[in-house]
């Protein structure tokens, strides 16, 4: 009997319907994943995270954390694109609702299923997301902001952005706000290509992005306070769902394989059984480190304290980071074991058992916002952390 949700069960559609059969050609011709995103438009996926007042599936972090793993499974850069679009819906449900212009603009998403991507990295501070050196120019009730963007995930095709930037001209460079801006009213200037290993998929080339706007597009709320308590715990949950579904992936395809000498050899255990033995551990220890940090994030982010509880502390911050670190490092190691346990055919591009796919995109997960930098960051915080 199917027991999953409704959206769970959109999810998996999506992914076997219109994922899977394309991923192979987003991966070899680095394009849009057009048909499942248009999959998980039709199926109102984009507004799950929306509350249901507003018209959304009013879904808690941990089904989108399952929705974003089911996609991984079949097309990993569709699972990271539709978890930076919910990042970004988060955020907006989270630290906006009490604006009349965000939650009219929440009902429009609901209704046109608008995929919204991120303007956090720039020329000068990289991948930084805590600094910006552009800033919001606030003329009476309008603005304006230009950002030379480093990266700007799905940034074509996405329908609107949301930038980090510099409250004012005359505010320092952690000084920042969030703002959205809206297709009709910025432009944006491709400066480089995306050829890369893996992750092909999401399209993150380089933007020079022009824009203006209303005033009330601009988030009353500082940024770095829905970093700390949103943004970032949130972005490595999600990412964590695409990681697990990536390496589940593997995992099932070497799982197969060692079925596969079974059956042929009948009454014998296949010398990868035991290798795959050691690769189903590694899985679940992935899996499980996930799963806990998701669960302690979603009583905390609920609690009456939590904008100035333990969402904010220094020894949260490094256990958020500690994740996203342990998760990066696991995910290749998984991956390559599967590899190894399928053997040859695991190393051919047109076998079933291939592993070229799953190995590239992992190797993505350490170098979105590097380990090295999260590393600098705890090793400041644990100067000044004092001791449990």
């Amino acid at each position: 009997m199917d027991t999953l949700s409704p959206l769970r069960q959109a999810a998996r559609l999506v992914a076997k319907d219109y994922a899977a059969p394309h991923a192979d050609a987003v991966d070899q011709q680095a394009r849009f994943p057009a048909e499942a995103i248009t999959a998980l438009k039709r199926e109102k996926l984009l507004s799950a995270y929306i509350p249901a007042e507003l018209g959304g599936g009013g879904v808690g972090l941990t089904e989108l954390v399952d929705i974003v793993e089911i996609l991984a499974r079949e097309c990993a850069a569709t699972a990271m694109i539709f978890a930076m679009h919910q990042i970004q819906v988060i955020s907006i449900v989270r630290h906006a609702m009490h604006s009349d212009w965000y939650r009219n603009y929440l009902r429009e998403l609901v209704a046109h299923q608008y995929l919204i991507a991120s303007v956090t990295s720039e020329v000068g501070v990289g991948g930084e997301m805590r600094r910006s050196n552009c800033a919001v120019d606030i003329s009476g009730e309008r603005f304006t902001l230009i950002k030379d963007a480093t990266t700007i995930s799905y940034g074509a095709q996405a329908d609107d952005l949301l930038v980090t930037a510099r409250r004012n001209p005359d505010a320092a460079n952690s000084d920042q706000s969030l703002i959205l801006v809206r297709k009709a009213d910025y432009t944006l200037e491709q400066k480089g290509g995306w050829d890369t290993m893996g992750m092909r998929g999401t399209c993150s080339p380089p933007f020079l992005m022009c824009s203006t706007g209303d005033v009330a597009q601009i988030i009353d709320v500082p940024f770095g306070d829905m970093s700390a308590q949103t943004v970032v715990p949130v972005s490595h949950l999600l990412w964590g769902g695409c990681w697990m579904g990536c390496a589940a992936a593997a995992v099932n395809k070497a799982r197969a394989f060692v079925r596969g000498q079974a059956r042929a050899n009948p009454g014998t255990v296949p010398p990868t059984a035991l290798r795959l033995a050691e690769l189903v551990s590694m899985m679940q220890s992935l899996r499980t480190s996930v799963q806990a940090c998701l669960t302690e994030y979603e009583a905390l982010s609920v609690a009456d304290d939590a904008a100035i509880g333990t969402l904010t502390s220094m020894g949260y911050s490094l256990k958020m980071n500690n994740l996203k670190i342990d998760a990066t490092q696991a995910l290749p190691q998984i991956v390559t074991k599967a590899l190894s346990i399928c053997g040859i055919l695991g190393y051919k591009n047109d076998s079933k058992f291939s592993m070229s796919r799953h190995l590239r995109d992992a190797h993505s997960a350490a170098i979105m916002v590097g380990n090295d930098r999260i590393l600098a960051t705890n090793a400041n915080l644990l100067l000044v952390l004092k001791d449990d």
